[in-house]
């Protein structure tokens, strides 16, 4: 799935991801390819990034924001990277 990571300053993340968890503001959870369309509100917590399997994982601590999932395009609005 393709993903980008935005915050009011600039792009942080722009590229192909398998598997992406997220700061919920009710619970963490995880996005995967061929997810069904979502729309989230997220919390103060990490967005954690899996490129490829084996590859390491990165991690972005986020100030809140929200995340929309529609067919494999992944948008992480995010309010700022702390």
């Amino acid at each position: 799935m393709n993903l980008e990571i935005i915050t009011p300053d600039k792009k942080v993340f722009a590229g192909e991801a398998n598997a992406v968890t997220f700061p919920g503001t009710e619970g963490q959870f995880q996005v995967l390819n061929n997810h069904a369309p979502l729309v989230s509100t997220l919390g103060v917590g990490d967005v954690v990034v899996e490129a490829t399997p084996g590859a390491a994982k990165q991690v972005y601590r986020i100030d809140g924001g929200v995340v929309e999932v529609l067919k494999n395009k992944v948008l992480v609005l995010a309010e700022a990277i702390i």
